[in-house]
């Protein structure tokens, strides 16, 4: 499988991007990344290079997008570099975005990872965005802690620091997995303070069954925590029908201060002799849209995923996104996004793909929103040699 690569979108580089049409093509990029890259650097598997490039065919009255893409891993150290070009007004692509991530096993035990951003300022010059380095340790007894920080450039091009994670999972017991996360975040004189926090538990009730619960709370305006939100649910997995289920609900304060139920998640995942995957995710909410809030459960959305597997090496996944229409809340649920993806190997390890969007219009038909077409080219490793460059001796002037 592939593995992880660059992570979401920042939240600040949303400014640089011109519609959002945009936004949500570069974070399905980003997603499609994290699953492409084929090994990762925190398991030890580090032994492959790739190169992608993806062309974007949009409606006429946007413009289209090229992302080039490469991956490499050599002694200990991952680089995964993705261009984002934009066609120019002169009908040539011009460089639009920059992700670099870089990740280098310290040692045995810790892990960095540098991920950088860059937009293009109003003259077309390459500008820093956003900077998140990340540290990861393992500890005695299965405890592992990351720290988090993202950074971003000021006026004077000097890095300030917008948020820190600090997170820390700990083994309880040989059942009990308990994770905490604070989260600072900078203060008007200068400081920085924890501005929320949350604590989440696993706890394995079977050889493939679990229960979790993960508490989220904030700050109130006195300075102490107020907690807004509880999710918990249970996954269970018998291992024998190749059938699991996951079912989580969210919780938070009414204005009595007491915890009730706002939305319910039910997820199946299923696989059939031939080796077809189907994920099936209803979410049930007590907003329903077009209607009152009269506090009941309603069924919202419905997210169906279909994997499956040719005989020629190729793979197709569909995705439908069934939603009620606001207009005639009390309607069944109605397809309104669809996304085809289909992946088909080629000679020397090369693959090509083509991912094609569809969205409902205005005439309540599945128009196309975009088309994307990847090819991929898996390279062999490349060998680096870090180790210091030897001295010549000098020989002594007679």
């Amino acid at each position: 499988m592939k593995s992880n690569r660059f992570q979401s979108l920042p939240f600040l580089v949303l400014s640089y991007l011109p519609t959002i049409l945009l936004v949500v093509w570069l974070t399905q990029q980003c997603a499609r990344a994290q699953t492409q890259a084929g090994s990762d650097i925190s398991t030890g598997n580090t032994n492959q290079s790739w190169t992608a490039t993806t062309q974007q065919q949009l409606p006429s009255s946007l413009n289209p997008t090229r992302t080039s893409e490469t991956h490499t891993d050599a002694g200990g150290r991952t680089v995964d570099n993705q261009s984002i070009e934009k066609m120019g007004m002169y009908g040539r692509y011009e460089p639009y975005l920059d992700l670099q991530k870089e990740t280098v096993r310290v040692d045995a035990n810790t892990v960095r990872t540098v991920e950088r951003t860059f937009g293009r300022d109003s003259d077309g010059r390459k500008t820093l965005v956003q900077v998140t380095e990340e540290e990861k340790r393992s500890l005695p007894g299965g405890e592992v802690k990351v720290v988090r920080t993202t950074s971003n450039p000021d006026a004077n091009g000097a890095l300030q620091m917008v948020q820190r994670e600090i997170q820390d999972t700990k083994q309880i017991s040989s059942n009990v997995q308990e994770t905490k996360t604070t989260f600072l975040t900078p203060t008007a004189n200068g400081g920085v303070a924890a501005s929320m926090q949350t604590t989440e538990r696993q706890t394995k009730t079977g050889d493939h069954n679990l229960e979790f619960r993960k508490s989220t709370s904030v700050p109130d305006p006195n300075g102490n925590w107020q907690l807004s939100e509880v999710r918990e649910g249970a996954v269970k997995d018998d291992g024998k029908d190749r059938t699991k289920t996951k079912e989580e609900r969210v919780l938070r304060p009414g204005t009595d201060g007491n915890l009730s139920v706002v939305e319910r998640t039910v997820s199946k995942e299923s696989e059939n002799p031939v080796g077809e995957k189907r994920d099936t995710v209803e979410t049930y909410s007590t907003d329903l849209p077009g209607s009152p809030v009269d506090g009941s459960l309603h069924l919202n959305q419905r997210v169906t995923t279909v994997h499956r597997k040719g005989e020629d090496g190729a793979q197709s996944t569909e995705k439908q996104v069934e939603q009620r229409n606001p207009a005639q809340p009390s309607d069944s649920l109605r397809v309104t996004d669809q996304a085809i993806d289909i992946v088909r190997p080629g000679l020397g390890g090369t693959t090509r793909e083509t991912q094609t969007i569809r969205s409902l219009d205005s005439n309540g038909s599945l128009g196309v929103v975009s088309v994307d077409t990847r090819k991929q080219d898996n390279a062999p490793p490349i060998q680096v040699d870090i180790a210091p460059a030897k001295t010549v001796p000098t020989v002594p002037a007679r």
